[in-house]
């Protein structure tokens, strides 16, 4: 009999590597939003990925940065805070940006790590034979971690073999969540990060960093679900584009987040979204306590 095998990941990369997908794809489900803009995730999210006989629960940190204020400052001691707790660590490279100062700085805060250090060189789909054969070799001259493994997470190229990879780097022992959970997010804030995800999807500027979402209220009705939802903004101008002329935006991100909790909560869905200025809330400690962003 297979003693089974279970374990904690963390992943570890500058913004918009494409860590969120990876995890996706790992798990076989979303459980972590996907956007171009640097600075998507913001909390600690835990993906389960069970095999038959390992557990490998993947925690998805935010990027690492220079701290700007007090929420990239949580997101920054969440980083170093998950990688002690952690039994291996996946450091994730756009293999289409190539290595750069920032991938460096990672490598050398990750070769004091208690812990295995996997390299994975992500987007390899997008780049020609020579180009991969180079960025490859320059992960390796960042001398951290043994094994080295190129990816696709738009695509799903090598990730199940670098999921089973990181499942023999887990201590033996009994799985830590039910074998068919998938993440350990609450239900309200994995619905609002799906709201999130599609403001992201339609603004630019300063609007995606200035947005927070909070479920306000979750309610079965028979076969409907009923989900408002607070879309917190920083100033009136940024409130503005977000509801967009006539009401156009707003409608558009409230028709693509149904498709996605009608999705997740295999129900019909009931979407009321009000947006909200509440200025400074980026820097408001018991706030930020509140939406458990630690």
């Amino acid at each position: 009999m297979v003693t089974p095998r279970s374990g904690f990941v963390a992943l570890a990369g500058r913004p918009n590597v494409g860590k969120s997908t990876l995890v996706n794809g790992m798990v076989g489900r979303k459980v972590a939003i996907v956007s171009d803009k640097p600075q998507t995730t913001r909390r600690a999210i835990r993906g389960v990925a069970t095999t038959d006989d390992a557990q490998v629960v993947l925690v998805d940190l935010p990027g690492v940065q220079r701290p700007r204020d007090a929420l990239t400052e949580r997101m920054q001691r969440r980083v170093e805070a998950e990688l002690v707790e952690s039994d291996a660590a996946l450091f994730v490279i756009s293999g289409e940006e190539g290595v750069g100062p920032g991938d460096r700085w990672i490598a050398g805060v990750l070769r004091s790590a208690a812990v295995p250090v996997v390299l994975a060189v992500n987007k390899v789909d997008r780049l020609d034979r020579p180009r991969t054969v180079q960025v490859l070799s320059d992960a390796a001259e960042l001398d951290v971690g043994d094994d080295i493994f190129p990816v696709s997470a738009r695509t799903g190229g090598g990730v199940a073999v670098l999921r089973d990879h990181l499942a023999t780097l887990m201590p033996e022992g009994d799985f830590l969540f039910p074998p068919e959970e998938r993440s350990d997010q609450p239900l309200e804030v994995l619905l609002a990060e799906l709201v999130r995800e599609q403001i992201l999807r339609r603004t630019f500027q300063e609007v995606p960093h200035s947005v927070e979402v909070v479920i306000d209220e979750l309610e079965e009705r028979g076969d409907l679900t009923v989900v408002r939802a607070l879309v917190w903004v920083e100033t009136e101008s940024q409130k503005g584009i977000l509801i967009g002329a006539g009401g156009r935006m707003i409608k558009g991100v409230g028709t693509a987040a149904r498709r996605e909790l009608e999705r997740e909560l295999g129900t019909r869905v009931h979407l009321d979204l009000s947006v909200r200025v509440r200025r400074g809330w980026r820097a408001d400690e018991a706030l930020l306590d509140r939406l458990g962003i630690e």
